[in-house]
């Protein structure tokens, strides 16, 4: 999944708001049973990226694994 979200925040604003941002999703995607990879790129190029990895997570059982996955 990738999500974008386009803002008409100024360089500062984003700046200001990207930590917070990051750090809310963190705290929502740690809850899942996933493991999730989240970057934040600002217009003035700064990078704010944060992944999270869940050793509990069970790979699918082959007979349930979907048909578009990589073999």
């Amino acid at each position: 999944m990738n999500i974008r979200f386009t803002s008409s925040l100024t360089d500062q604003d984003e700046n200001a708001i990207a930590p917070a941002l990051l750090a809310a999703l963190v705290r929502i995607l740690d809850l899942l049973p996933i493991t999730y990879v989240i970057r934040i790129d600002t217009s003035d190029s700064n990078v704010y990226e944060h992944s999270g990895f869940n050793p509990a997570v069970p790979a699918p059982p082959a007979a349930q694994r979907s048909p578009f996955a990589a073999s």
